[in-house]
Parts: structure tokens; sequence; C-alpha cells
């Protein structure tokens, strides 16, 4: 695809708040067409690490916890951050400090931004086969809940707003267009 130049100038950045996982900055630009402005970012220290855990018999793996930022619930892929490793490491690391489980065959299914109006937030999906369980180790911040289902039914889940996290939804959905007869008969 062809690239094209960037029509915006920054003028000045500020940081106005920053902790280890985000830095929130405030942009004096001039915009597209000339005019001063102003771009609010936050930027992600982290990459966004998804894992799509398969085993023999077509199962996938959610796991559900309370969502602070939402105030609610919500079932999920197995997900993490990723900032000093390479993302299949942290995709590795994630699936075992959540599920327990270690994969012997890894694919990755593709890369995307979450929200590139106001983040710069990018997300790696994997594919995880050949499934071997042993211990979870969730994280001082995660109270999570193991739920084993056939993956055509997670994928029904997120294509009817059960599951409503965009990077579970997108890992999902991504498996379900590109490998469109393994598991979903």
């Amino acid at each position: 695809m062809e690239q094209e130049s960037n029509p915006w100038k920054t003028i000045r950045e500020e940081v106005r708040y920053e902790n280890d996982w985000i830095r929130v900055e405030h942009h004096e630009v001039l915009k597209p067409t000339g005019e001063p402005g102003i771009y609010g970012k936050v930027h992600f220290k982290n990459t966004a690490i998804a894992i799509l855990p398969i085993d023999q018999e077509g199962n996938t793996y959610l796991v559900g916890q309370y969502r602070y930022t939402i105030q609610d619930y919500s079932w999920e892929l197995p997900e993490g951050g990723c900032l000093h490793e390479l993302p299949l490491d942290a995709a590795k690391r994630e699936l075992v400090e959540e599920t327990g489980l270690i994969a012997e065959k890894w694919t990755l299914l593709g890369e995307h931004y979450l929200s590139n109006s106001v983040t710069d937030e990018k997300s790696v999906m994997f594919l995880a086969e050949n499934l071997q369980v042993t211990k979870a180790n969730p994280e001082d911040t995660e109270v999570l809940k193991i739920k084993k289902i056939p993956i055509k039914v997670a994928i029904q889940m997120a294509l009817h707003g059960e599951i409503k996290d965009v990077l579970s939804v997108t890992t999902l959905l991504t498996y379900a267009l590109k490998f469109p007869g393994l598991h979903l008969a």
C-alpha cells in the first residue's frame, strides 16, 4: 500500500501524566488544514498480547475477571503486556500465568492498533496449540476464573457481544476467517 506523508505538524508536546504503563501527552499542533490545534495522546509502554489457546478437542480457554476501568466483569482470551521481551516470549509467559497452559505450537495471527485515534497501543495476536496443563500463576491484581469452551462457542460469543474485549474479539474472528474449517463445524 502507498504511504502518505504526515499532514500534521507538532509545535510543542508536554507529558501531563505518567506511570509504569502509560504516558499521557498534550500536543500543540498545526492541523492538516494549517490551523492551530491540540491533540491528546495516550502512549502505551507495553505491547498488548492476546493468546488463543486451542486444545486437540477444539476447545479454547477464556479468562474471566472484573475490569476496574469499565466497572464490569469481562470474559476474554488470555492477554497481557510485553515490555522488555519479544511478543512471543510474552505470550508464552502470559498463557502460563493466567491459565496454567503451555503450548508446543505457536502461530502469529496478526498485529493491530487498538484505538489509534487517541492511543498508540499496538497488539499482537497468537494461536497456541498442542497444550499441556501446569499450574497458573496470576499477578496480584488478577482474580481470574477459567472457562473451557468449544472454539465455535467462543466465536459465537464474540459475534453476539458476550465477549466485548476488542482484542479478544479481533483474535477470535481473525482465527475464524484464517482457518474457516478448523474446529468450527
